[in-house]
């Protein structure tokens, strides 16, 4: 991932203000911390720092056309690029990076080429002969974008909040699957799949074609020109990315330059379930695995700088986002720069455990895609900023744009849970892979129970947050929560905790507003709450808040030691990195 930050229309195109977007710039370094590059043309400046993945020699930002009357600053991989430059004979390019064709199909194309990029991207188009400009977000949101407009009439648009936030009148996330241009002074959707209208499809379910698109997906994320490899956690999405990745490695660009045996990585509490099961899958696939041990203090410890980097006060997000951090790190140090991760599974098929109660095929159906429309506000943003937060680039080939429409084209009565046919989650995905004669997994693993990553970690993960935030927050201050926080009031001390930090660093109140509130169970929609009269009253974004379906559901824990928290407190912070296969290089 890079950072990118751009002022179109300022009032002020003095030295001054170009120190001042250097500075706003710089505080994006650790999405690139490759090169910076900065392009002022009158009233209008690019900023970029780059994370250097395809042609890292030449590739650096921003990039032009042929007499640079175009300029672009991008994030993000276009996964086409090399079909998309056989449609541009009479361009002549600059670099070999992927993101050098943006500039060219606009040229050619006019506005209207967005939707012929394969990709996840965030871009940032001038066009020099006019002072126009366009920007887009790919098709979900996968990358981080933000739009924000100054007293001085510049618009502003930076990969983070914190690029734009002390210098924006106002702002907010800039909406996934859209274009702003300022000809028309307007967003438009470019990206509009057909279940984008939530209408019920009916296609029959073909395992062999969902499989060959997920597939697809995946061969195409292994485009790279750095050290890469996969998060496995053992779960049943991180899994089917590693294998299929293992199977297909061997004769690509990627591993004739780094080696064809692939590197794993898993995080856990010492004991946690991933730990286990990741282990198990690497050996399985015979991944180089590199495990990573933390502790509650350690990842308490590290909250702050979380919610300073994810930018959100969203209490299941920070609890997955502070492992991802902490493992993405010690990635980064083993010299990876890229990883491909499991994210959107949930969302497409069902995944998640509330989807048990769903009462039929219809609600089922538009509650995934309500899922998906809201993944830019989750687990993208906790994907992007977690390893971005270390200069490391996250691929997610369930969020494909083709992978999708294949997946979401499936008529959903396919999809339901039928516990008395043998059906669990996302049954549809799990028979697609359930090969005999070359199986992808061992069995119990493809039918492994759904485990959200801030659970699979280890359950004493969220247990000890809630006994820690109990500590700072307490009763008196959540009587006058609604006072203090009018806009999404925290019910618990928990989500107090994290909106006290947020607001140190985010205090202007368009920052409070990027952050979506309501209640939820086990990762729910507000919406879906209503599905079970007993969840309601159990509202908890973890996944064993799904009473009655979780394995390990509160109802059948012990209570939490009282003495939890000071034990937390007191605890010496470690963290254990296996010596396995620290070189990357096969």
């Amino acid at each position: 991932m890079c950072g990118i930050l751009a002022v179109l229309g300022c009032s002020d195109d003095s030295q001054a203000k170009r120190v001042r977007v250097l500075e706003l710039s710089r505080r994006l370094k650790h999405r690139g911390p490759d090169w910076s590059g900065l392009y002022q043309h009158g009233d209008c400046f690019l900023a970029h720092q780059r994370l250097a993945i395809i042609d890292p020699a030449s590739g650096d930002q921003p990039l032009f056309n042929e007499d640079k009357s175009i300029v672009v600053t991008v994030n993000g991989e276009i996964y086409n690029h090399e079909e998309l430059r056989k449609r541009l004979p009479n361009h002549k390019f600059r670099t070999g990076s992927d993101c050098d064709v943006i500039a060219h199909l606009y040229e050619e194309f006019g506005e209207n080429f967005v939707d012929m990029l394969d990709g996840m991207f965030s871009f940032v188009l001038l066009d020099t002969r006019d002072n126009s400009f366009i920007v887009a977000r790919d098709a979900i949101g996968i990358t981080s974008l933000y739009m924000g407009w100054s007293l001085d009439g510049s618009i502003w648009i930076s990969s983070e909040l914190k690029g734009l936030n002390d210098d924006c009148e106002h702002f907010e996330s800039f909406p996934p699957g859209h274009l702003y241009s300022s000809k028309t002074g307007g967003l438009k959707r470019w990206y509009n799949p057909p279940w984008f209208t939530e209408s019920i499809p009916s296609t029959p379910y073909d395992p062999l074609v969902l499989r060959r698109a997920f597939e697809s997906a995946v061969i195409k994320r292994l485009m790279t020109d750095v050290p890469f490899g996969v998060l496995l956690s053992g779960g049943l999405d991180s899994s089917l990315v590693a294998s299929i990745t293992a199977r297909h490695l061997a004769g690509t660009k990627a591993a004739k330059q780094w080696g064809a045996q692939l590197h794993s990585f898993c995080v856990g509490l010492e004991g946690s379930p991933d730990l286990k099961a990741g282990k198990e899958v690497a050996d399985y696939l015979g991944t180089v695995h590199h495990e990573f041990h933390f502790t509650v203090q350690d990842g308490i410890d590290a909250i702050e700088e979380v919610i300073y980097h994810v930018e959100t006060y969203d209490v299941t997000t920070i609890r997955a986002s502070t492992p991802m951090f902490l493992m993405s790190r010690k990635i980064k140090s083993l010299g990876v720069k890229m990883v491909i991760s499991g994210e959107g599974s949930d969302e497409i098929f069902g995944g998640y455990l509330y989807f048990h109660k769903a009462p039929n095929k219809e609600e089922f159906h538009r509650e995934t895609c309500r899922k998906i429309k809201a993944l830019h506000m989750y687990d993208c943003l906790r994907a992007n900023k977690s390893t971005s937060a270390w200069g490391l680039e996250a691929r997610v080939p369930f969020l494909d744009k083709e992978f999708i429409n294949v997946a979401m084209s499936i008529d959903p009565e396919f999809k339901l849970i039928k516990k008395d046919e043998g059906r669990i989650e996302k049954w549809v995905l799990r028979k697609a892979f359930d090969d005999e004669e070359k199986p992808y997994l061992p069995k119990h693993i493809l039918y492994r129970q759904k485990e959200q990553f801030s659970d699979g970690v280890g359950y004493s993960w969220i247990d000890g947050l809630k006994a820690h935030a109990a500590l700072h927050v307490n009763d008196k201050m959540m009587q006058n929560a609604a006072h203090i926080f009018p806009h999404n009031t925290p019910t618990t001390k928990e989500g107090y905790y994290y909106r006290m930090i947020f607001e140190r660093f985010f205090p202007q109140n368009s920052a409070r507003q990027t952050v979506p509130g309501g209640p939820s169970v086990a990762c729910s929609t507000a919406t879906a709450i209503e599905w079970d009269a007993e969840w309601s009253k159990n509202l908890d974004p973890s996944g064993r808040a799904a009473l009655g379906v979780h394995n390990s559901a509160y109802e059948n824990q012990a209570a939490v030691p009282s003495g939890l928290g000071p034990e937390i407190i007191e605890n010496v912070p470690h963290m254990k990195t296996s010596a396995q296969g620290v070189a990357i290089a096969s």
